[in-house]
């Protein structure tokens, strides 16, 4: 019973989020139904089924009226919270928009670098309000987190775009997920002065420049870009060339910092500090990848690993098996809990899900596919595990994305088997080159040689005639259809015997 009341909570409060993100819920009307909720609740617990003669539920005949107040509960929760999160913009800027304005700001994360220009997010503060502001800037200036600068420009709102493949992009609530309600293209802007942000922040971003600088003096370009990929999610300049050699092989996901590349990083901490005493080292683990976390800029795929890896080490604390399925749910809730507007508007936040799910419970449906690949150096795992993301990510990215990869599969088999033993390689050059610049030097050519590897894979299945085909306007029931018959197929047994 307290298994359904857990899955029934979790996923009553993501429908709430959900109904929130697309229709508009009188605030009062949904405070109504979680009261009504709560009566029902105690009706059923303290009526029908009074302590005095408690009986298993099953047995006790109304565990659906239980079951049922919960789920609306927690409907009405989710209801409420995405109402908290669903803030206007500040009447003080919305006053200004299309007209020549003049800001003082802060510079609150790492500005993002790409091939022509630079993205900053400024918050502005005017009269007891404040927003944030996507500056779009020229590379001649360098930028850092907790900067102060005076910026004048034209005050504009973002709008939705339509994409090479013929989709539109829902840019306003991409931003507004983030707290960004309004951008400034190329705008003057001057620096006043440098280290305002919070402390351990700016040491962590610090210690990640610095780190990177030291790995790419030991490894050239472009090897020294995947790299800063592959361990710290470095928002470097890929040339648009290469990063569509990315998409169309279906490998951008090793660039982007993506789950798979922080578990690596969180089994590692957990190995290190499993000799610890328990208590000690599972609490310097969590922390450890808190901190990594964040200095890789927190995105959300990274904060997702991040807690599971958390919720492994804290289940070894009160020493219960970890549960990594009600792990994924938990980390889930609690993150739509924390910003609930990325439900809906952060499509990596979505893909990272899907991808855990097919690892979790669709790979060890077709591992007996893969039976005559090799095991060594966990071939077979690697192959398995892309096989079941692969398939079921892609009806999801051809919804979103109308681009469908035809080499993916095979990119991905030859490329993933030595990405850990690469990250590996990254983090000891780097860290060599903080010691002593000629310790990073073996270590670099090392890493350069698979890095080369890798680029030569992605490269040559890039180049193969239509390895990427678009697929516009792919419609949305197929999409619904697919993945109804996937989650039959998954967990029709478990739903028949919860029935």
């Amino acid at each position: 019973m307290q298994n359904i009341i857990f899955y029934v909570f979790c996923f009553g409060f993501i429908m709430g989020v959900l109904l929130r993100s697309f229709i508009f819920v009188n605030l009062y009307l949904a405070i109504l139904f979680g009261v009504v909720a709560f009566a029902i609740i105690l009706f059923h617990v303290f009526v029908l089924n009074p302590p005095e003669r408690l009986v298993p539920s099953s047995r006790a005949g109304n565990k659906w009226g239980i079951v049922t107040g919960i789920f609306i509960l927690a409907f009405s929760l989710g209801v409420l919270r995405f109402q908290m999160a669903d803030v206007p913009a500040p009447n003080v800027f919305e006053s200004q928009v299309d007209q020549e304005v003049s800001f003082s700001g802060e510079i609150i994360d790492e500005p993002t670098i790409t091939e022509n220009n630079q993205k900053l997010i400024l918050e502005i503060k005017i009269n007891e309000e404040k927003t944030e502001i996507l500056a779009i800037v020229n590379l001649d200036k360098d930028f850092r987190y907790g900067d102060e600068v005076n910026v004048e420009g034209i005050l504009k709102k973002p709008e939705n775009f339509i994409t090479d493949n013929g989709r539109e992009f829902d840019y306003v609530n991409y931003l507004r997920k983030d707290g960004i309600f309004y951008i400034m293209s190329y705008p003057k802007i001057e620096i006043t002065s440098h280290e305002n942000g919070n402390l351990i922040k700016s040491a962590l971003f610090y210690a990640k420049e610095k780190f990177l600088d030291k790995m790419n003096l030991a490894i050239r370009e472009p090897e020294s870009l995947l790299m800063g990929g592959l361990i710290l999610g470095e928002k470097s300049s890929f040339s648009e060339s290469l990063r569509q050699s990315f998409v169309d092989t279906g490998t951008i996901h090793i660039v982007a910092l993506s789950g798979y590349n922080v578990t690596i990083i969180a089994e590692w901490i957990m190995k290190i500090f499993y000799s610890f005493p328990k208590n000690i080292g599972i609490g310097i683990g969590i922390f450890s990848i808190l901190l990594f976390v964040l200095m890789t800029g927190g995105s959300s795929t990274a904060v997702r690993a991040g807690i599971m890896a958390s919720l492994a080490l804290f289940a070894r604390v009160i020493g219960r098996n970890y549960d990594v399925a009600r792990a994924l749910v938990l980390t889930g809730v609690v993150m739509v809990l924390v910003n609930p507007l990325i439900l809906v508007f952060d499509v990596s936040f979505q893909l990272s899900f899907i991808a855990t799910v097919a690892v979790i419970f669709f790979t060890p449906k077709i591992e007996k596919y893969f039976l005559w690949i090799t095991p060594r150096f966990k071939l077979r795992d690697v192959i398995s595990v892309t096989c079941a993301a692969y398939i079921f990510v892609l009806p999801f990215i051809l919804y979103k994305m109308g681009n469908l990869s035809l080499v993916a599969l095979p990119a991905n088999a030859l490329i993933l088997p030595f990405i850990p033993f690469t990250m590996i390689l990254g983090f000891l050059t780097g860290f060599a080159g903080v010691i002593w610049y000629v310790l990073a030097v073996p270590l670099g050519l090392i890493s350069q040689f698979f890095l080369h590897y890798e680029l030569s894979v992605i490269s040559f299945f890039s180049n193969v005639p239509y390895a990427a085909l678009s697929i516009p306007n792919f419609p949305f029931i197929f999409t619904l259809l697919i993945y109804i018959y996937f989650i039959y197929r998954l967990f029709g047994k478990s739903i028949k015997s919860f029935f």
